[in-house]
């Protein structure tokens, strides 16, 4: 218990850190969705606070710091790309209505996703404190790797496709609606709630490890409802062709489109 209440402060500390830095980088260039760069580095810290002083089982420490270095840097590097010269994203500026103040910026932005990326790491934390995965559970160990895998495919391939189709001119005003956008309108944010169910699986060492089943019920609300694929689409749903769109396309858990 000692050994996890210290890897909760430092994780804790750490991820303040990251994100005060951040608030101050956006006051500079005048924009705040430099968070959402922060949101998957910051995983990683917290991760590798947890191999490093963690006392439990050395191998699945390593195991989930490198999936989750793996998953929050191709993301955070992801949303450098979008986001390189371009303006403030227009969630955040709904969010904000107006007020730029360094108080509500903190409040609405910074310190939620701060705080959350402290709740939704907590799997990582309590797992680095425990012993190895005992036999009867590596199978759910290698499931949560699966699903990882399957979440990880699905977010970065999203991206891919929804990047290249922006940078043909021909798309200009269409809704992505091909690839992996064919079956989900939110790849990206299925993917990511997936590989955190994954990592959840494979944290499991033992009963304790089922305390923290809501971390990954709270990633999955903030990407559905938060900052996610709700808010996302409140801003698409005048666009044309996008009412179109929702009646085929599942809205977050893929299934095959319907007939145009």
């Amino acid at each position: 218990m000692t050994n996890f209440i210290v890897i909760s402060a430092v994780s804790l500390a750490v991820v303040l850190v990251a994100y005060g830095l951040t608030f101050l980088i956006g006051r500079r260039i005048g924009r705040y969705n430099v968070v959402d760069v922060t949101w998957g580095a910051s995983f990683v810290v917290v991760a590798a606070v947890a191999a490093s002083i963690g006392t439990g089982d050395l191998m699945r420490r390593l195991l989930l710091l490198g999936l989750v270095a793996v998953w929050g840097l191709r993301l955070a590097w992801h949303m450098v790309s979008k986001s390189r010269g371009k303006g403030e994203d227009p969630r955040y500026a709904a969010l904000l209505k107006g007020d730029f103040s360094a108080s509500t910026v903190l409040r609405k932005i910074f310190l939620i996703q701060a705080v959350a990326t402290w709740f939704v790491s907590l799997p990582l934390q309590l797992s680095a404190t425990l012993g190895p995965t005992p036999p009867a559970l590596v199978p759910v160990l290698i499931c949560g790797v699966i699903v990882w895998l399957i979440g990880v495919l699905f977010e970065a391939v999203g991206d891919h496709q929804l990047k290249a189709f922006k940078a043909d001119p021909a798309n200009k005003g269409e809704i992505m609606d091909r690839g992996l956008w064919a079956w989900t309108r939110h790849p990206n944010y299925f993917g990511d709630a997936t590989v955190w169910w994954g990592l959840w699986l494979i944290s499991i060492a033992g009963a304790v490890s089922l305390t923290t089943v809501l971390s990954p019920v709270a990633m999955t609300y903030f990407l559905v409802y938060a900052t996610g694929a709700r808010r996302t689409e409140k801003f698409m749903a005048d666009r044309p062709g996008f009412r179109q769109y929702q009646s085929r396309t599942s809205f977050f858990v893929p299934r095959p489109p319907r007939s145009r």
